[in-house]
């Protein structure tokens, strides 16, 4: 009733208007430009008194004169997103264009392609976690990304320590290094600070997750050989206010505090996270080691957004980082046992980023980004120390055009990234890596069925040479619930001590203080060329019942991988470990199976994944290690208007170590339940694990025949931790 005569009010401010000075407004629809009839527009309100209109059955309204304060309107309309307008100077007839509440949520735009296309128009395979799974998982594990990119078949999250928690995400069975993570199209997770990166970005104050699976090297660079994984941050949408706070406890003594708070104001708006999580800790198998570490972490991520005009945006953010992070022998933590082993980490991040925008015509847009970061970290392992700083510049530019049925992007980037050692135990030295690159992409339409993706890029690289990388991707459909995709491209990996990567035998050693510098004289850069292809059902019925079905296909090379290796030299830790390249090419085939059913209340997801990756070679054809050959992944979840409950399950099976030693399948299994009152508390109790499969009851992890000192670890291929079950407080307003 309050609405009726809102409008009633508003529509006599209309009448009332004509003849005065005013300004023509016209509403429509951003995708099929339908007038928008009984659309209400009207001043902000921090402007007194408010004035207004609505539109008429042409989408048509006369704005009363309107303070010279007032630089923007707010438009609203009944299944359409309420949105905010600039208001330039003049009297000339504006056009406002608001989005469906349906298209906000049915479509996904997917950024890391640079044309901000939907995901169902791309020619190459994009798999998105969208706000839904963020606004759920960041009540789950509210600490970090891990638990929601394991949910997905083809990404296993390998944990690489046996003590401080470290881990590291395979795709398509290859090592870590070969998939390329970036958060808002940069990458900020490259060499000596990227093996933490994914366990200090929290899911709340994130909009979506996009994985691309398989090579695209042409707009992000070679090293995306195995997949790409792009992390998307919130933008603010509205002039009302949103702030969410979150407080969780776990068994394992963790404690996560969080809040985030996004609000526009005209023409300029703010997103703000904050967020520290404390952990204890935990020996859980009781042979005196860490299985859960200790962690003191504290983020903060404030960024700013202005829209000077229609045409032009700019958003500017810092992130803050810092943690400590220790794990080892219970007693030494303790301080009771001073001279046995542990290890403990200090580190603090420091990132400045942006992304400007300028659309110079309906048909041609100009873009810059970029990012300046700060890496230090400190970390003592076997009583020696490692001390050392990353400073890292990503910028980029590129020009996207518009022309018939083609998109082309043309845009060149400069990658640097300079490690610089500060006095400790190790032999690392100081390097500057530089990289400059060019590339132009060429989406082109060619039918109603038909779509073509072709990419070229050229890249420098200051000690390893240059690289040229081709990329296709061809979409057809055939008719409208299928969809074909058919890509094949090319990529490289240049040689870095610090990316997380599978040592090339059994007890080769990654710890800094047994790392030679890189012979860069004799080790070469890593060239690889790989194919997907994507076959896809979609469709929803008059019933609501929906059905995804995807099924894709893929094929990897890479040639003389880098590997790190036993060196002649030694330390009294052993012997020195050196990069180098290895005498066999590895290759990953395999088939990946997703299904996504949906009917009312009830929601079914089943992933399954088998890749064979294996080194290919004149003596070495074993098995890669810690890669399973097969992954199940299903999800069943039931959600009315109170209540949410979910029952997650993965297995993983056929996985070996090294020279082919096979180790035991396993299966894992996780429950949710959600109490959510007044669309503003939700109460969660969510088990990880809840049947506590662990390594540790298959095998003794900790060797060696002085343990509590000198102790060398298993490699680990299952949980560490148990069972964890965690009680989330989550407040939005």
């Amino acid at each position: 009733m309050s609405q009726f005569i809102l409008c009633v009010l508003l529509s006599l401010s209309t009448l009332s208007a004509f003849g005065q000075t005013g300004r023509i407004i016209r509403v429509e629809d951003s995708a099929t430009h339908d007038p928008i009839i009984g659309a209400t527009i009207r001043t902000p309100a921090s402007v007194k008194p408010v004035t207004g209109a609505v539109t008429d059955v042409k989408g048509v309204a006369i704005m009363p004169s309107t303070p010279a304060s007032v630089t923007a309107l707010t438009v609203s309309a009944v299944g359409y997103e309420t949105e905010s307008f600039s208001l330039p100077a003049g009297n000339d007839t504006l056009v406002f264009q608001l989005h469906s509440q349906d298209e906000s949520l049915d479509e996904v735009t997917v950024t890391s392609t640079r044309t901000n296309s939907r995901i169902e128009d791309l020619p190459i395979k994009v798999e998105v976690l969208g706000q839904e799974d963020m606004d759920e998982e960041s009540a789950v594990v509210p600490g970090n990304v891990s638990s929601i990119l394991g949910d997905i078949s083809i990404i296993h999250v390998q944990r690489t320590s046996a003590v401080n928690g470290n881990q590291a995400i395979r795709m398509q069975g290859l090592d870590p290094k070969y998939t390329q993570i970036l958060r808002d199209g940069l990458p900020l997770y490259e060499g000596f600070s990227g093996n933490l990166g994914v366990l200090q970005i929290p899911p709340l104050d994130l909009k979506q997750i996009e994985v691309v699976k398989g090579s695209v090297s042409t707009l992000y660079g070679g090293g995306a050989i195995g997949g790409m994984i792009n992390i998307v941050s919130k933008s603010p949408h509205s002039e009302t206010p949103e702030f969410t706070a979150l407080l969780n406890h776990s068994n394992l003594k963790e404690t996560n505090l969080n809040a985030y708070y996004s609000q526009r104001y005209g023409k300029t708006g703010l997103t703000l996270f904050t967020g520290y999580t404390y952990q204890k800790a935990v020996d859980v198998t009781g042979d005196g080691f860490t299985d859960s570490p200790g962690i003191k972490q504290f983020n903060f991520h404030p960024k700013f957004f202005w829209n000077p005009t229609d045409h032009t945006k700019l958003d500017i953010g810092y992130a803050f980082t810092t943690e400590n992070r220790t794990g080892g022998y219970l007693p030494a933590l303790e301080g009771t046992e001073p001279g046995s082993y542990k290890n403990v980490t200090d580190l603090q991040r420091h990132t400045v980023d942006f992304n400007a925008s300028h659309n110079t015509s309906e048909t041609n847009a100009l873009s810059f980004k970029g990012a300046v970061s700060t890496f230090h970290r400190q970390n003592t392992d076997y009583q020696k120390l490692s001390d050392g700083r990353q400073s890292s510049v990503y910028l980029e530019a590129n020009d996207l055009a518009r022309f018939g049925k083609h998109q082309l992007i043309v845009g060149v980037n400069l990658t640097v990234e300079a490690f610089r050692k500060n006095p400790d135990s190790t032999r690392l030295v100081d390097y500057t890596y530089n990289t400059v690159g060019g590339f132009v992409q060429d989406d082109w339409q060619v039918g109603e069925k038909v779509a073509i993706q072709a990419g070229l890029r050229f890249d420098h690289h200051n000690t390893f040479g240059n690289f040229l990388l081709p990329r296709l991707s061809v979409k057809f459909k055939p008719s409208d619930p299928w969809t074909i995709r058919l890509s094949v491209g090319t990529g490289y990996k240049t040689p870095n001590l610090f990316v997380n990567q599978t040592p090339g035998a059994l007890n080769v050693s990654l710890i800094f203080p047994r790392l030679l510098p890189i012979d860069v004289s004799t080790v070469k850069a890593e060239r690889s060329v790989g194919t997907n292809i994507d076959i896809a059902y979609s469709k929803t019925f008059e019933s609501g019942f929906s059905v995804q079905v995807d099924q894709a296909l893929y094929y990897t090379v890479v040639n003389s991988p880098v590997v790190s290796a036993f060196s002649s030299l030694s330390s009294n830790l052993g012997a020195y470990t050196q990069l180098t390249n290895a005498p066999y090419n590895i290759f990953s085939v395999g088939t990946d199976t997703y299904v996504r059913l949906e009917y009312k209340a009830y929601e079914l997801y089943f992933g399954y994944n088998h890749t064979l990756a294996r080194r290919n070679g004149p003596t070495d054809n074993t098995y890669l290690p810690l890669a399973p050959q097969d992954k199940f992944s299903t999800t069943v979840a039931w959600e009315n208007d109170h209540f949410r409950f979910g029952v997650e399950a993965s297995y993983v099976g056929t996985q070996y170590l090294y020279n082919n030693q096979k180790v035991p399948n396993y299966t894992f299994f996780a429950a949710a339940a959600e109490y959510h009152y007044n669309d503003h508390w939700r109460l969660v109790l969510n088990g990880e694990n809840i049947f506590n499969v662990k390594q540790a009851n298959y095998e003794t992890v900790v060797l060696g025949a002085n343990p509590t000192v000198q102790p060398t670890f298993r490699p680990i291929w299952a949980p560490l931790e148990g069972r964890i079950v965690n009680l989330a407080l989550k407040f939005t307003l």
